[in-house]
Protein backbone atom coordinates (compact mmCIF):
# COMPACT_ATOMS: atom_id res chain seq x y z
CA UNK A 1 0.00 0.00 0.00
CA UNK A 2 3.00 2.26 0.59
CA UNK A 3 3.68 2.06 -2.98
CA UNK A 4 0.22 2.81 -3.96
CA UNK A 5 0.52 5.46 -1.87
CA UNK A 6 3.30 7.46 -3.23
CA UNK A 7 2.10 6.70 -6.80
CA UNK A 8 -1.22 8.93 -5.97
CA UNK A 9 0.93 11.73 -4.39
CA UNK A 10 3.40 11.69 -7.26
CA UNK A 11 0.22 12.02 -9.78
CA UNK A 12 -1.08 14.90 -7.56
CA UNK A 13 2.83 15.95 -7.72
CA UNK A 14 2.87 15.80 -11.57
CA UNK A 15 -0.12 18.36 -11.67
CA UNK A 16 2.45 20.92 -10.45
CA UNK A 17 5.20 20.28 -13.00
CA UNK A 18 2.53 19.99 -15.53
CA UNK A 19 1.08 23.93 -14.79
CA UNK A 20 4.97 24.63 -14.63
CA UNK A 21 5.10 23.14 -18.57
CA UNK A 22 2.22 24.37 -19.90
CA UNK A 23 3.53 27.68 -20.90
CA UNK A 24 6.81 26.36 -22.16
CA UNK A 25 4.87 24.38 -24.43
CA UNK A 26 2.71 26.87 -25.72
CA UNK A 27 5.41 29.09 -26.52
CA UNK A 28 7.67 26.94 -28.13
CA UNK A 29 4.43 24.94 -29.61
CA UNK A 30 3.99 28.79 -31.43
CA UNK A 31 7.36 30.43 -31.86
CA UNK A 32 9.62 27.57 -31.62
CA UNK A 33 11.56 28.89 -28.40
CA UNK A 34 12.60 27.39 -25.53
CA UNK A 35 12.24 29.92 -23.10
CA UNK A 36 15.01 29.49 -20.41
CA UNK A 37 13.80 32.65 -18.25
CA UNK A 38 10.29 30.62 -17.67
CA UNK A 39 10.97 29.43 -14.60
CA UNK A 40 12.26 32.44 -13.13
CA UNK A 41 9.00 34.68 -14.82
CA UNK A 42 7.42 31.83 -12.60
CA UNK A 43 9.24 32.67 -9.53
CA UNK A 44 8.67 36.90 -10.22
CA UNK A 45 4.70 35.30 -9.69
CA UNK A 46 5.58 33.91 -6.79
CA UNK A 47 7.06 37.04 -5.42
CA UNK A 48 4.75 39.26 -6.54
CA UNK A 49 1.90 37.70 -4.61
CA UNK A 50 4.36 37.06 -1.49
CA UNK A 51 4.24 40.92 -1.98
CA UNK A 52 0.50 41.21 -1.92
CA UNK A 53 -0.14 38.87 0.77
CA UNK A 54 2.64 40.64 2.80
CA UNK A 55 1.75 44.68 2.37
CA UNK A 56 -2.33 43.90 1.45
CA UNK A 57 -2.69 41.52 4.45
CA UNK A 58 -4.56 39.32 1.74
CA UNK A 59 -4.92 35.77 1.21
CA UNK A 60 -2.79 34.23 -1.47
CA UNK A 61 -5.38 33.37 -3.89
CA UNK A 62 -6.93 36.81 -3.71
CA UNK A 63 -3.19 37.73 -4.60
CA UNK A 64 -3.84 36.28 -8.22
CA UNK A 65 -6.16 39.10 -8.89
CA UNK A 66 -3.58 41.39 -9.63
CA UNK A 67 -0.56 38.94 -10.28
CA UNK A 68 -2.35 36.76 -13.24
CA UNK A 69 -3.41 40.55 -14.89
CA UNK A 70 0.46 41.75 -14.69
CA UNK A 71 2.13 38.55 -15.73
CA UNK A 72 -0.14 39.23 -18.84
CA UNK A 73 1.33 42.47 -19.40
CA UNK A 74 4.61 41.60 -18.47
CA UNK A 75 4.58 38.91 -21.48
CA UNK A 76 3.22 41.17 -23.98
CA UNK A 77 5.85 43.79 -23.26
CA UNK A 78 8.38 41.10 -22.92
CA UNK A 79 7.60 39.96 -26.59
CA UNK A 80 6.49 43.37 -28.09
CA UNK A 81 10.79 44.57 -26.71
CA UNK A 82 13.00 42.12 -26.49
CA UNK A 83 11.85 38.17 -27.38
CA UNK A 84 10.93 40.02 -30.93
CA UNK A 85 14.17 41.45 -32.13
CA UNK A 86 15.88 38.32 -31.06
CA UNK A 87 13.74 36.24 -33.15
CA UNK A 88 14.62 37.85 -36.55
CA UNK A 89 18.19 37.16 -35.62
CA UNK A 90 17.99 33.40 -35.89
CA UNK A 91 17.22 30.58 -33.20
CA UNK A 92 20.47 30.79 -31.12
CA UNK A 93 19.63 34.44 -30.42
CA UNK A 94 16.18 33.74 -28.42
CA UNK A 95 18.09 31.40 -26.37
CA UNK A 96 20.71 33.74 -25.38
CA UNK A 97 18.13 36.71 -24.64
CA UNK A 98 16.39 34.03 -22.42
CA UNK A 99 19.39 32.73 -20.53
CA UNK A 100 20.27 36.76 -19.83
CA UNK A 101 16.82 37.49 -19.02
CA UNK A 102 17.06 34.41 -16.17
CA UNK A 103 20.39 35.83 -14.59
CA UNK A 104 19.34 39.22 -14.76
CA UNK A 105 15.61 38.06 -13.06
CA UNK A 106 17.41 36.49 -10.29
CA UNK A 107 19.70 39.38 -9.56
CA UNK A 108 16.96 41.79 -9.40
CA UNK A 109 15.00 39.31 -7.31
CA UNK A 110 18.03 38.60 -4.71
CA UNK A 111 18.62 42.49 -4.77
CA UNK A 112 15.21 43.38 -3.55
CA UNK A 113 14.26 40.47 -1.19
CA UNK A 114 17.48 39.21 -0.35
CA UNK A 115 18.79 35.55 -0.75
CA UNK A 116 16.16 34.13 2.19
CA UNK A 117 13.85 31.52 1.75
CA UNK A 118 10.45 32.93 1.61
CA UNK A 119 6.47 31.28 1.07
CA UNK A 120 3.42 31.70 0.53
CA UNK A 121 0.39 30.78 2.92
CA UNK A 122 -1.96 27.75 1.81
CA UNK A 123 -5.23 29.12 3.90
CA UNK A 124 -7.02 26.31 5.42
CA UNK A 125 -7.23 23.88 2.48
CA UNK A 126 -3.28 23.40 3.05
CA UNK A 127 -3.94 21.78 6.22
CA UNK A 128 -6.78 19.41 4.96
CA UNK A 129 -6.89 16.32 4.13
CA UNK A 130 -9.46 13.32 3.55
CA UNK A 131 -8.44 9.69 3.64
CA UNK A 132 -8.69 7.09 1.00
CA UNK A 133 -8.06 4.57 3.58
CA UNK A 134 -6.52 3.44 6.38
CA UNK A 135 -3.37 3.52 5.32
CA UNK A 136 -4.05 6.74 1.86
CA UNK A 137 -4.12 10.07 3.13
CA UNK A 138 -4.60 13.08 0.54
CA UNK A 139 -4.37 16.81 0.74
CA UNK A 140 -7.10 18.77 -0.49
CA UNK A 141 -4.18 21.44 -1.33
CA UNK A 142 -2.87 18.65 -4.02
CA UNK A 143 -5.59 17.98 -5.47
CA UNK A 144 -7.22 21.69 -5.96
CA UNK A 145 -3.36 22.02 -7.75
CA UNK A 146 -3.88 19.12 -10.12
CA UNK A 147 -7.42 20.28 -10.77
CA UNK A 148 -6.21 24.13 -11.04
CA UNK A 149 -3.22 22.56 -13.62
CA UNK A 150 -6.03 20.43 -15.19
CA UNK A 151 -8.29 23.82 -16.27
CA UNK A 152 -5.51 25.42 -17.07
CA UNK A 153 -4.77 22.51 -19.83
CA UNK A 154 -8.56 22.62 -21.20
CA UNK A 155 -8.89 25.98 -21.19
CA UNK A 156 -5.53 26.40 -23.23
CA UNK A 157 -7.23 23.32 -25.46
CA UNK A 158 -10.39 24.91 -25.96
CA UNK A 159 -9.01 28.63 -27.09
CA UNK A 160 -6.20 26.89 -29.65
CA UNK A 161 -9.41 24.77 -31.46
CA UNK A 162 -12.52 26.84 -31.25
CA UNK A 163 -11.17 30.12 -30.69
CA UNK A 164 -10.94 33.31 -33.17
CA UNK A 165 -7.40 33.52 -31.26
CA UNK A 166 -6.79 29.70 -30.89
CA UNK A 167 -7.33 29.61 -35.24
CA UNK A 168 -4.58 32.88 -35.54
CA UNK A 169 -1.93 31.26 -33.19
CA UNK A 170 -2.30 27.69 -35.05
CA UNK A 171 -2.06 29.15 -38.49
CA UNK A 172 0.98 31.33 -37.10
CA UNK A 173 2.81 28.37 -35.71
CA UNK A 174 2.87 26.22 -38.60
CA UNK A 175 3.38 29.26 -41.47
CA UNK A 176 3.76 32.70 -40.03
CA UNK A 177 4.59 34.09 -43.34
CA UNK A 178 1.38 32.75 -44.88
CA UNK A 179 -0.98 33.77 -42.34
CA UNK A 180 0.55 37.33 -42.36
CA UNK A 181 -0.67 37.05 -46.31
CA UNK A 182 -4.09 35.98 -45.28
CA UNK A 183 -4.42 38.87 -42.79
CA UNK A 184 -2.76 37.35 -39.65
CA UNK A 185 -0.73 39.67 -37.76
CA UNK A 186 1.72 37.24 -36.48
CA UNK A 187 3.76 39.89 -34.13
CA UNK A 188 0.56 40.47 -32.72
CA UNK A 189 -0.28 36.87 -31.93
CA UNK A 190 3.52 36.08 -30.65
CA UNK A 191 2.71 39.04 -28.10
CA UNK A 192 -0.43 37.39 -26.80
CA UNK A 193 1.01 33.56 -26.92
CA UNK A 194 3.78 35.20 -24.78
CA UNK A 195 1.46 36.86 -22.57
CA UNK A 196 -0.93 33.67 -22.27
CA UNK A 197 2.51 31.90 -21.22
CA UNK A 198 4.10 34.36 -18.74
CA UNK A 199 1.04 34.47 -17.07
CA UNK A 200 0.59 30.60 -16.90
CA UNK A 201 4.09 30.82 -15.66
CA UNK A 202 3.08 33.18 -12.87
CA UNK A 203 -0.09 31.02 -11.53
CA UNK A 204 2.15 28.13 -11.74
CA UNK A 205 5.20 30.23 -9.92
CA UNK A 206 2.52 30.86 -7.17
CA UNK A 207 1.19 27.41 -6.46
CA UNK A 208 5.06 26.20 -6.03
CA UNK A 209 5.50 29.04 -3.35
CA UNK A 210 2.72 27.63 -1.91
CA UNK A 211 3.58 24.15 -1.49
CA UNK A 212 7.70 24.93 -1.25
CA UNK A 213 9.47 27.54 -0.04
CA UNK A 214 11.59 29.51 -2.64
CA UNK A 215 14.13 31.93 -3.38
CA UNK A 216 15.78 34.10 -6.05
CA UNK A 217 18.03 31.05 -7.75
CA UNK A 218 14.82 28.76 -7.62
CA UNK A 219 13.96 30.04 -10.96
CA UNK A 220 16.42 27.18 -12.12
CA UNK A 221 14.68 24.12 -10.72
CA UNK A 222 11.52 25.48 -12.05
CA UNK A 223 12.69 25.34 -15.73
CA UNK A 224 14.20 22.16 -15.21
CA UNK A 225 11.39 20.77 -13.92
CA UNK A 226 9.06 22.35 -16.56
CA UNK A 227 11.55 21.54 -19.24
CA UNK A 228 11.71 17.93 -18.67
CA UNK A 229 7.83 17.76 -18.28
CA UNK A 230 7.62 19.20 -21.70
CA UNK A 231 9.81 17.12 -23.16
CA UNK A 232 8.37 13.62 -21.25
CA UNK A 233 5.20 14.41 -22.83
CA UNK A 234 6.18 15.66 -26.29
CA UNK A 235 7.69 19.34 -27.47
CA UNK A 236 4.44 21.06 -27.94
CA UNK A 237 1.79 18.75 -27.25
CA UNK A 238 -0.33 20.50 -24.32
CA UNK A 239 -1.97 17.40 -23.19
CA UNK A 240 1.65 15.80 -23.46
CA UNK A 241 2.86 18.20 -20.77
CA UNK A 242 -0.01 16.56 -18.30
CA UNK A 243 1.04 13.47 -18.76
CA UNK A 244 4.85 14.36 -18.56
CA UNK A 245 4.24 15.64 -15.22
CA UNK A 246 2.57 13.29 -14.09
CA UNK A 247 5.02 10.89 -15.02
CA UNK A 248 8.01 12.91 -13.54
CA UNK A 249 6.15 12.87 -10.11
CA UNK A 250 5.38 9.47 -10.20
CA UNK A 251 9.20 8.80 -10.29
CA UNK A 252 10.39 11.38 -8.14
CA UNK A 253 8.05 9.95 -5.42
CA UNK A 254 8.60 6.15 -6.11
CA UNK A 255 12.95 7.48 -6.20
CA UNK A 256 12.09 9.22 -2.24
CA UNK A 257 10.38 6.10 -1.30
CA UNK A 258 13.52 3.79 -2.14
CA UNK A 259 15.97 6.82 -0.88
CA UNK A 260 15.12 10.73 0.03
CA UNK A 261 18.18 11.59 -1.85
CA UNK A 262 16.78 10.01 -4.80
CA UNK A 263 14.04 12.46 -5.40
CA UNK A 264 15.06 14.25 -7.85
CA UNK A 265 17.49 12.04 -9.38
CA UNK A 266 15.05 9.62 -10.22
CA UNK A 267 13.46 11.87 -12.20
CA UNK A 268 16.20 12.88 -13.98
CA UNK A 269 16.64 9.68 -14.72
CA UNK A 270 13.43 9.17 -16.32
CA UNK A 271 13.70 12.20 -18.35
CA UNK A 272 17.09 11.04 -19.73
CA UNK A 273 15.61 7.11 -20.56
CA UNK A 274 12.70 9.08 -22.78
CA UNK A 275 15.30 10.96 -24.21
CA UNK A 276 17.36 8.51 -24.80
CA UNK A 277 14.79 6.06 -26.24
CA UNK A 278 13.05 9.20 -29.03
CA UNK A 279 16.02 9.60 -30.33
CA UNK A 280 17.04 5.31 -31.23
CA UNK A 281 13.31 5.38 -32.50
CA UNK A 282 14.17 8.64 -34.40
CA UNK A 283 16.74 7.14 -35.66
CA UNK A 284 15.30 3.67 -36.75
CA UNK A 285 12.72 5.89 -38.50
CA UNK A 286 14.96 8.17 -40.38
CA UNK A 287 17.92 5.54 -41.36
CA UNK A 288 16.10 2.97 -43.43
CA UNK A 289 14.26 5.93 -44.91
CA UNK A 290 17.70 7.63 -46.09
CA UNK A 291 18.85 4.61 -47.53
CA UNK A 292 16.25 4.29 -49.66
CA UNK A 293 16.54 7.63 -51.01
CA UNK A 294 20.29 6.78 -51.44
CA UNK A 295 19.33 3.25 -53.43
Amino acid sequence: MTWVNDIVHGILLGGVYALLASGLALMFGVMRIINLAHGSLALVGAYMAFLCTEHLHISTYLALAPVLPGALIVGYLLQRTMLERSLRAGPLVPLLTTFGLLIVIANLLQYFFSPDVHSLGEGRIGLATFDVSSTLTIAWFDVLTFGVAVVVLVGLQLVLRYSQLGRELRATAADPDTAELVGVNARAVYARATAIAVATAALAGVFYGMRSGFDPNAGANELLYAFEAVVIGGIGSLWGTLWGGVVLGVAQAIGAQINTEYFALAGHVVFLAVLVGRVALQSQIVAPRLRRAGA
